[in-house]
């Protein structure tokens, strides 16, 4: 079966919630790009302050408070956990980068 097989009322509905999605999946990059201004904030003040890319007792804090947001929200908290943390991996990577900068006084780069 092609889409062109499919009834009328139901392509419009498909169409209809297939631009829904495609307006939360802009939501969330333009989330995820405001969240990432934060953290490279974050990442300038510890580079400034000599203070560690990671912070593995505020990460587990995140997790848990993830967690209960996903089982709030009715989303698979495993999940939720997973996406964190690679999100988070990419927050250490740009500190370590951040921190490297500054520490070779390239702060500006």
């Amino acid at each position: 079966m092609t889409t062109k097989d499919i009834d009328e009322s139901v392509s419009a509905e498909l169409n209809r919630l297939r631009e829904s999605i495609d307006n939360i999946d802009a939501a969330v990059v333009h989330m995820l790009a405001e969240r990432f201004k934060c953290t490279q904030q974050v990442g300038h003040l510890k580079a400034a302050h000599q203070l560690p890319p990671a912070d593995p007792a505020r990460e587990s804090r995140q997790i848990a408070r993830l967690r209960q947001l996903a089982e709030s929200a009715h989303l698979d908290p495993a999940f939720a956990e997973k996406l964190l943390n690679f999100i988070v991996a990419e927050v250490i990577r740009h500190h370590e980068r951040i921190a490297e900068e500054s520490a070779n006084g390239d702060a500006g780069a």
